[in-house]
């Protein structure tokens, strides 16, 4: 190790994160201190890391943090995640910050200060990159001051702002690339909760745990757009055509309208979701590019609703992963599918097949059947159960009856590999 370079030195310890391990290193030698000293580039402070910090009274943390951080210069990246502590005193954070602010090119956030430390007003017009906030607030965006020009990644957990600060605060920040919101809460100003955003360079947009009016996006350039645990009233999306990925999961909008249009998008995984099918298919029809296709638990809110296997065969030529769960439909005659079963066009480029049920019955198999010979040049086939701990007689006759029919269906498809996930 005497003739490791202290800046190599310095890339190792900063791979450690955990302030802990990096004192504990640090004190190997008078080179390993040095590398500390002088190129440590990264530093976390993490609540989970080691249970003591939660021992220690409040005072007792803040000094700690603070002889670790002023002991190192050049600090690129600092990680200071206090879920299960008490509120800190503002002075100590905003001191940490003055120190570190004009090296930082990536912070994370999760500190409750009496009283809030604005985070904006001390690290905008620096060289930040990426900033990751949670349990804080934010009031009085101004683009013109707290302005994040090289910020690319923006994340917000369980943050208080307005539906105008979360706007003012995306024009803040003119580069930026990736903007993820989880359960943040709005601040509402009128009888409705809107929230408006507006962003020319957005290329990855995450959304968890919100349940808003109208939520409007209108980006251009967006790529990526994942939904999770959200209720809309409505949900209006906006673009140039760019959207390549759109997934929603458990999320309940009443009206869905994408203004952007839809000819460049190659993977729709939609799962726990309420949709009226033809309106759906409308708006996904023209991708043409689709290379991958999951509609899981999804519940038709038209009660003759169903998903046209034959359109998707027509209208996406390029698909080469379908996942498709099975579903009964109790007021109609004999438990017809939800998905059509006519015509007999074939789905040459699908190589995976995911299936599933919630519930078993005899037509299952069937529908497997189905799928199978559109499919010629499928590989691999995965089928998902559920399984019941208390298994009535029924119940057991009818995974008996299915496991013995999809051993006979399967001496037809020898090159396929089978698996079975159930839960």
């Amino acid at each position: 190790m005497d003739r490791v370079p202290v800046e190599v030195i310095g890339n190792i310890l900063s791979h450690l994160r955990a302030a802990r391990d990096v004192v504990i290193a640090s004190t190997t030698c008078k080179k390993w201190r040095q590398a500390c000293h002088k190129h440590l580039h990264m530093l976390s402070f993490n609540s989970d890391d080691w249970p003591v910090f939660r021992d220690l009274t409040t005072s007792r943390l803040e000094i700690l943090i603070t002889q670790t951080i002023f002991q190192t210069k050049g600090l690129q990246g600092l990680s200071i995640l206090m879920d299960d502590v008490d509120e800190f005193s503002a002075s100590a954070v905003i001191a940490w910050l003055m120190y570190t602010r004009e090296t930082l090119r990536c912070l994370f956030y999760n500190v409750r200060t009496t009283p809030n430390v604005n985070i904006l007003d001390i690290c905008g017009r620096q060289k930040l990159e990426l900033l990751v906030l949670a349990h804080n607030s934010i009031t009085g965006v101004d683009p013109n001051y707290q302005r994040f020009l090289f910020l690319k990644s923006l994340s917000l957990s369980y943050v208080s702002i307005s539906s105008l600060d979360l706007n003012l605060l995306l024009t803040a920040c003119p580069n930026i690339e990736f903007l993820g919101l989880v359960s943040p809460e709005i601040a509402i100003t009128d009888a409705q909760v809107t929230v408006e955003l507006t962003s020319q360079t957005l290329k990855k947009v995450y959304i968890e745990a919100i349940s808003l009016d109208k939520f409007t996006l209108e980006a251009d350039n967006l790529e990526k757009l994942h939904l999770k645990d959200c209720a809309l009233e409505l949900f209006e999306l906006s673009g140039n055509g760019n959207l390549k990925h759109f997934r929603m999961d458990d999320v309940s909008i009443l009206h869905l309208d994408i203004i952007d249009p839809m000819d460049d998008l190659e993977v729709i995984d939609v799962s726990n979701f309420t949709i009226i099918w033809s309106k759906f298919y409308q708006i996904i029809s023209k991708a043409s590019k689709l290379r991958r296709l999951r509609l899981w638990n999804v519940v038709f809110d038209d009660e003759v609703d169903f998903v046209d296997l034959e359109s998707i065969a027509l209208c996406f030529p390029e698909l080469n992963y379908l996942a498709l769960s099975y579903e009964l439909r109790d007021d109609l005659k004999e438990g017809v599918l939800h998905y059509s079963l006519q015509g007999s066009s074939s789905m040459e480029n699908v190589t995976a097949l995911d299936l599933g049920w919630t519930v078993l019955d005899e037509h299952f198999a069937d529908w497997v059947a189905c799928l199978l010979k559109r499919c010629l040049n499928l590989k691999k086939l995965i089928i998902h159960g559920v399984v019941s701990e208390s298994k009535t007689h029924v119940e057991c006759h009818m995974l008996a009856s299915f496991t013995s029919s999809i051993v006979q269906l399967m001496r037809q498809y020898i090159h396929v590999n089978v698996q079975f996930v159930y839960e």
